[in-house]
């Protein structure tokens, strides 16, 4: 599983690092009402979708029989799907930097009415905000992919992709924790970094954007050479 794992660390890292999540769960948990327990519903919403997600591809992929029936055709699948993320990456980093509306990015009316949501109308949110980005569908099914090449077989490739969404959300779930522990001390901390990514959330996504464009793009390439 330790090989399969770090083939899978950009498909982590670029799942976790997504700016815009990260501010919508600090802004839920400065929230005056009940603002914990939103953010939960929001991750809980993100991880149903991605779960969802797990189950069609990898019957796709499987035929449903949780072993990949050809691995050759598994990595075909990884290698294009790391050239499209790479390819979008770029495109994002681009717009970004021409200050283009980013098309992954969910309406702005999201963002004003995040401190009215209902822990249920959070958890919809956390949903649509998987299944509506196409980078984070691709981050699945490179996910996917990666763990249908390696033949792990029913059980460790089940394990492995639980193991893929825990570490996807890592970042979300981190100051949750930090809010629970702290809760006084917290509010002020994430309200401030807030704050901060929204004011530099241009300069991260084209920083991110250009990185790991750059990166999947030339390991998706690398392959079929």
């Amino acid at each position: 599983m330790n090989s399969t794992l770090a083939s899978l660390l950009p498909f982590i890292i670029g799942s976790a690092v997504v700016p815009l999540q990260i501010i919508v769960v600090t802004l839920l948990l400065t929230s005056e009402r009940r603002g914990p327990l939103k953010a939960i519903a929001f991750v809980l919403g993100m991880t149903v979708a991605r779960l969802a997600q797990g189950v069609l591809f990898g019957w796709v992929l499987t035929g449903g029989s949780g072993d990949p029936t050809d691995a050759d055709s598994a990595g075909v699948v990884k290698a294009v799907a790391l050239m499209v993320l790479g390819i979008l990456l770029l495109i994002t980093a681009v717009k970004k930097w021409a200050k283009e509306p980013d098309p992954d990015a969910p309406p702005p009316k999201w963002l004003a009415m995040i401190d009215g949501l209902t822990p249920v109308r959070a958890l919809l949110v956390g949903a649509g905000f998987v299944l509506i980005a196409p980078k984070l569908w691709v981050f699945i099914l490179g996910a996917i992919s990666t763990i249908g090449e390696a033949q792990l077989g029913r059980q460790e490739s089940t394990q492995t992709f639980l193991l893929f969404v825990l570490l996807a959300q890592s970042l979300l779930l981190i100051p949750i924790a930090i809010r629970l522990l702290i809760p006084q001390r917290a509010k002020s901390l994430l309200a401030s970094l807030a704050d901060w990514m929204k004011r530099y959330n241009d300069p991260i996504v084209i920083a991110i954007s250009l990185i790991f464009g750059a990166l999947f793009l030339y390991q998706g390439v690398s392959a079929f050479l």
